[in-house]
C-alpha cells in the first residue's frame, strides 16, 4: 500500500514514539561507510556526529536506531528516524548531508504563511496551521530517490498537493505550478552564496499541472507522525515520490499557478545535468554517473533503480508519447 489512510496503520506506530524520540546518549563508535561509487559520496561518516533531532535534550546519532520491519512495502524497510533527520540536502544550511541537522535549528518556522496565487479563481495567504485544519493529514509512506544515487524510504504525513490546488480553482489557461521557498533573514535563514553553493536565491521549482493535481504529489507536514523537523523542509514540503529529491523543494512559502513552464532553480545552474521534468528514470544516466542503481541509506550493497521510483503504474500515463531520454 503506497499511501496509508488515517483509520490504518499511523506512521507514530512505525517506531515507537519513545524509542525514537529516545533521550538516551547513543555512543559514538566507528562505524562502516558505504561508498556510492558513481557519485563518490559517503552516507555515513567514521565519527557520526550528534545532532539535535527532536527536542532540546534528545540527541542521537544517524544510524544508531534499527529500521522497522513488514510495514507497508513489500521487501523493504523503512529507512531509520535518525537517518532520515540528519542526512540531508537543505543547501541554505550547508553543501554536505549533516551541517542542515545542526545548523537548521536555529530556523524559525512560526509563524508561517503559504500563499496560493497566479492564475486562480480564489488567490489567498494560508496560515500553515490553517492548511492543517482544512485538510487532514494522512500517513503517507513513499520511496525517496536522490539525483546522487541515494535513497530512503520515509512515513511522511501529509495532504494532496491537489486538494489545496483544487480550493484555489486553477483558470483554465494555467498549465503550470511554480514553488518558491523561503529566503528570509529573519527566519535565520543564512542562505550561502551563490559562489559556495552554486544555486541563486530563493531555491524555486515546478510542475506541470497533471502532475501538481495527481494523488501522490503531497504537501508533507510531518515525518514519523511528528511535525517537520527543519531540516526536513519544516513547516511544509513538497514531496513528489517518483521524481529525484531535488523536485521536492523545502519549506513552501509560495504556490503560483502559471501559464508557461517555471524556471527551477537545478535546471538554472546546470540544464544540461538538471532537467525540468527529473523523473526517475534508471536508462538515463546523470552525465557523471549511473542511475541504474542505487545505494539505500542503512543498507550494504547497491539496488536496482525502479522506474519512477517503482510508481510507473500510478503515474507512467502522465508521460504517454513523451521521449522521457529527452524529457529528463
Amino acid at each position: 500500500m503506497l499511501i496509508k489512510k488515517p483509520g490504518d496503520i499511523r506512521s507514530s506506530e512505525i517506531t515507537d514514539r519513545k524509542v525514537y524520540l529516545s533521550r538516551r546518549n547513543f555512543m559514538r563508535g566507528a562505524a562502516l561507510a558505504a561508498s556510492a561509487a558513481a557519485t563518490g559520496l559517503v552516507y555515513r561518516r567514521l565519527l557520526a556526529p550528534e545532532v539535535e533531532v527532536a527536542n532540546p535534550t534528545a540527541r542521537v546519532a544517524p544510524g544508531s536506531q534499527s529500521a522497522p520491519k513488514n510495514w507497508g512495502l513489500p521487501g523493504e524497510e523503512a529507512t531509520s528516524y535518525q537517518q532520515v533527520t540528519t542526512y540531508n540536502n537543505f543547501y541554505e544550511f550547508g553543501t554536505d548531508k549533516y551541517s542542515p541537522a545542526r545548523r537548521a535549528q536555529v530556523m524559525v518556522t512560526r509563524p508561517w504563511t503559504v500563499a496560493v496565487d497566479g492564475l486562480v479563481n480564489r488567490p489567498k495567504v494560508f496560515d500553515v496551521d490553517e492548511l492543517t485544519r482544512l485538510f487532514t493529514p494522512e500517513d503517507r509512506i513513499y520511496r525517496f530517490r536522490c539525483v546522487e544515487g541515494w535513497s530512503m524510504v520515509i512515513p511522511w504525513l501529509g495532504f494532496p498537493l491537489g486538494e489545496l490546488l483544487k480550493l484555489a480553482e486553477p483558470r483554465g489557461n494555467a498549465k503550470y505550478v511554480a514553488f518558491e521557498t523561503a529566503n528570509d533573514p529573519k527566519r535565520n535563514i543564512p542562505e550561502l552564496s551563490e559562489y559556495q553553493s552554486g544555486l541563486e536565491w530563493p531555491y524555486v521549482e515546478g510542475l506541470r499541472l497533471d502532475e501538481a493535481l495527481h494523488p501522490l504529489a503531497t504537501l508533507a507536514v510531518g515525518i514519523y507522525g511528528e511535525p517537520l523537523l527543519p531540516q526536513n523542509g519544516a513547516p511544509v514540503r513538497l514531496v513528489v515520490p517518483w521524481k529525484y529529491g531535488f523536485k521536492s523543494i523545502k519549506s513552501v512559502v509560495r504556490v503560483t499557478l502559471v501559464e508557461r513552464m517555471p524556471p527551477t532553480s537545478w535546471n538554472l545552474a546546470n540544464s544540461e545535468e538538471y532537467g525540468f521534468f527529473s523523473n526517475v528514470n534508471p536508462e538515463v544516466p546523470h552525465p557523471r554517473w549511473s542511475q541504474a542503481t542505487e545505494q539505500r541509506i542503512g543498507e550494504w550493497g547497491r539496488r536496482p533503480t525502479p522506474a519512477f521510483n517503482g510508481y510507473a503504474d500510478e503515474v507512467a500515463g502522465l508521460y504517454d508519447g513523451m521521449d522521457l531520454k529527452y524529457y529528463f
